[in-house]
């Protein structure tokens, strides 16, 4: 689990969560993209619009690395 939000660190240094990449960053879907190929993440959760609708313009590429995204309603 993660967020792009600030994360006190004590949540962040047990390692059960991480810190995501900002949605406002010109390079959120490679970093996303890169975050879950290096962290072997299967399926990624979405949750707040600004991820929705970034990365769904990318959900080609993410099949193709065989990660689904998935949009929580």
């Amino acid at each position: 689990m993660g967020d792009h939000m600030d994360l006190p660190d004590f949540m962040l240094k047990p390692g059960k969560l991480i810190r995501l990449p900002d949605p406002k960053s010109t390079s959120y879907t490679h970093e996303m993209l890169t975050l879950c190929l290096d962290m072997g993440v299967e399926t990624v959760y979405l949750f707040r619009q600004a991820e929705v609708d970034l990365l769904l313009e990318s959900e080609t590429l993410f099949n193709e690395y065989n990660i689904k995204i998935l949009v929580e309603k």
